[in-house]
């Protein structure tokens, strides 16, 4: 880690756990298309050899980072933990991306353009839910959810943002440094709306710029319906905050 080149601008954080077949295919493509970002692999101890695969790739990358977890821990506390890695070492724009391959590397090379243009908003997200965006290859069933999860949640919190789950993200580290991430507690895909409620209650600006999201094409989607209960159940109780507030 000697070499991480502190405020050297742009890091993309990519959670993985058994990603073996997607790590060799993703990062290659992620960084011929936007060279000027770092990337942060945090790995929760893949059997399938990936955090080894990042670390070869580190070796021979100056732009490649790895923290090792000793557990699967969930997708919210490894975020979590890159995005304090990366504070710590100066970064000014940061990011979130799936490993899997479903967020496409030139989506992301648009939104950095907006986060750096005149606008300056605090978070951008890439939607699938505004004008332009749109998933491919998806079952019915799978695009049902996650547009029954988005209404849910921004009917619940009131928001205007339209794609609330949202995983491909650029959000400036002085947004992040006023949230207090040892409170954030969501552990699965509900920590998309949890950080999203806490930057929209910061007042800060957020911008969705359209993507196309993929279906993985290799592996398995770590969705299930356990994480599916634990977005209901959180979201409602932060509606349920929301209103006691009000009050």
């Amino acid at each position: 880690m000697d070499a991480v080149r502190c405020g050297a601008g742009t890091i993309v954080v990519m959670p993985t756990y058994q990603e073996a077949d997607n790590i060799g295919v993703t990062l290659p493509q992620l960084m011929a298309c936007c060279p000027e970002v770092d990337v942060l692999v945090v790995d929760d101890s893949s059997p399938d050899g990936t955090g080894a695969m990042a670390e070869n790739m580190a070796m021979r990358d100056p732009r490649v980072h790895v923290i090792h977890r000793h557990a699967r821990r969930g997708l919210g506390p490894a975020y979590v933990q890159g995005f304090r890695w990366s504070l710590e070492h100066g970064y000014d724009l940061i990011c979130e991306m799936d490993m899997d391959g479903s967020h496409r590397p030139q989506d992301l090379a648009r939104m950095l353009a907006v986060a750096q243009g005149p606008a300056h908003p605090g978070l951008v997200i890439g939607s699938r839910r505004v004008h332009g965006g749109r998933t491919q290859h998806w079952p019915w069933y799978r695009a049902l959810i996650s547009r029954a999860g988005s209404w849910y949640a921004r009917t619940a919190l009131r928001s205007s943002v339209r794609d609330m789950t949202a995983g491909l993200r650029v959000y400036r580290a002085d947004v992040l440094r006023r949230i207090d991430l040892g409170r954030v507690r969501s552990s699965g895909y509900v920590f998309q709306v949890d950080m999203l409620r806490r930057v929209q209650a910061m007042g800060v600006s957020v911008v969705e710029v359209p993507i196309i999201f993929v279906e993985r094409v290799r592996g398995r989607s770590k969705m299930d319906a356990g994480i599916v209960l634990e977005a209901m159940v959180q979201v409602t109780l932060w509606g349920f905050e929301r209103l006691i507030r009000r009050k």
